[in-house]
């Protein structure tokens, strides 16, 4: 099993360009809604509470694995898939479109613009090498954001 300064490195090697790290920095979030968003309007069957679904089995997995790799980043993922399952759930209440109309056309636009980074960047998508990398974006941007505020992961 890679470390999660291992991940993080080799995920980072396709991440050096300026103008792509601006689009993963507003496009993997949006990514990550969407999927949630997405997963929140399967429909469940039986004695499924409203509030545990798809989409919140999703984010405990997703959980489950950063805490694998790293408690501290886990903490911080943890506090952000939830205000994402927060808003996701305000915006099917309130929302007049369809909640996985919405998911469904951000993410196509939101993997747009990934596409558009990489190719500025003139490397591929870290995930074409491993398919772990779509759940190390996230942290990437996380770590990222902990070297700034000087928080060790």
């Amino acid at each position: 099993m890679r470390s999660i300064d291992r991940w993080l490195e080799e995920y980072g090697d396709s991440h050096r360009n300026p103008v792509n790290k601006r689009v993963h920095w507003i496009c993997v979030p949006v990514i990550v809604w969407c999927v949630l968003a997405l997963l929140w309007s399967v429909p469940t069957t039986g004695d499924f509470h409203s509030l545990l679904n798809w989409a919140v089995l999703a984010v405990a997995a997703a959980l489950v694995y950063y805490s694998w790799l790293s408690m501290r980043l886990a903490a911080g993922a943890a506090v952000l898939l939830i205000a994402m399952l927060y808003s996701i759930d305000r915006t099917e209440h309130f929302s007049a479109e369809p909640l996985w109309l919405i998911g469904a056309v951000l993410f196509v636009i939101a993997w747009i613009g990934q596409f558009i980074g990489h190719h500025v960047e003139g490397k591929r998508p870290s995930f074409f090498k491993d398919v772990q990398f779509l759940m190390i974006g996230p942290l990437w941007l996380l770590a990222d954001l902990y070297r700034r505020l000087g928080i060790r992961y």
